[in-house]
């Protein structure tokens, strides 16, 4: 069994290494309804080799023009590869003759591929021939791809733009696929999975519901008796001072905006919007004010 490769195993930024492929041509249509007419179009796939993101774009056709705007979108969205790796053209079962040039001629004779990956310092390695295991990582993503395509719409026709929004959603839930665990805690059912790497959390996730129409009752505020920093702005963090609160003071309309604290030396009021509240393991039962 041969090793890993480190672009694989080093921890860098989501597609730092990029694997590349193109997927077998799709058939579009120019519009919705009658008299339609039909078109090739392809699919470009984006791995990273680090964390298994993934990236789709769709293409009207695999020319060199085309894929350095494809290329373009990708990098503007995702950030510039340090490397990009790929197949042979040799090794696409079924493609066509210009899509092998495309990964043979245009990146080491085309002057505009060269120039472009000249500026970003981005270097393309060739799989060697006859080595399609060799690129299981982006082919695995072809094949997920093409799944979920043939589940979603069979042999129904979509508009180019029609086609986008289908293969974002596809890319998110390819995105959304578990890596390993986050803890070992039997009951902690959240896994990791490579949407974290771009956006911090799992692609799925439903955003927190808004604290603004939540009832002041229900939200920690200062007490009697809570442990608070009086914050200053002059001082870093590590300097703010502690007090303990003796007093709240409420105003007209009954909520409380000012306190009065005790500190270590001298007694002192400030308004609630100076202090930090600091957790306190009976505060989640203790009745607000």
């Amino acid at each position: 069994m041969g090793q890993i490769p480190l672009a694989q195993v080093t921890p860098l930024r989501a597609f730092t290494h990029t694997g590349i492929d193109y997927a077998s041509p799709l058939t579009l249509k120019t519009w919705k309804g009658r008299g339609a007419k039909t078109h090739k179009g392809w699919i470009c796939v984006f791995v990273c080799l680090t964390t298994s993101a993934v990236h789709l774009e769709v293409v009207s056709d695999y020319s060199t023009d085309v894929f350095i705007s494809t290329y373009k979108r990708f990098t503007s969205r995702r950030g510039i590869p340090h490397s990009l790796y790929s197949d042979r053209g040799t090794n696409f079962l079924g493609a066509e003759t210009s899509l092998q040039k495309l990964f043979t001629q245009s990146t080491q004779e085309n002057q505009h591929l060269s120039f472009l990956f000249a500026q970003d310092r981005t270097q393309w390695i060739f799989n060697p021939p006859a080595t399609p295991h060799m690129g299981g990582k982006w082919e695995t993503v072809v094949k997920s791809t093409k799944y979920h395509l043939r589940r979603t719409v069979g042999e129904t026709l979509l508009t180019f733009e029609e086609t986008t929004t289908l293969l974002t959603q596809i890319e998110a839930i390819l995105n959304s696929r578990p890596l390993e665990p986050l803890s070992d805690d039997p009951d902690d059912v959240s896994a990791l999975t490579p949407g974290y790497f771009l956006t911090g959390s799992d692609l799925t996730t439903i955003p927190e519901p808004s604290l603004n129409d939540l009832a002041l009752s229900r939200l920690s505020r200062c007490q009697v008796g809570s442990l608070v920093l009086i914050t200053d702005e002059r001082f870093p963090p590590c300097k703010w001072p502690l007090a303990r609160v003796l007093l709240l003071i409420p105003g007209k309309d009954g909520l409380t905006r000012v306190v009065t604290l005790k500190t270590a030396t001298t007694t002192l009021t400030r308004p609630i919007t100076k202090l930090a509240l600091l957790p306190s393991p009976h505060q989640d039962q203790a009745q607000p004010t």
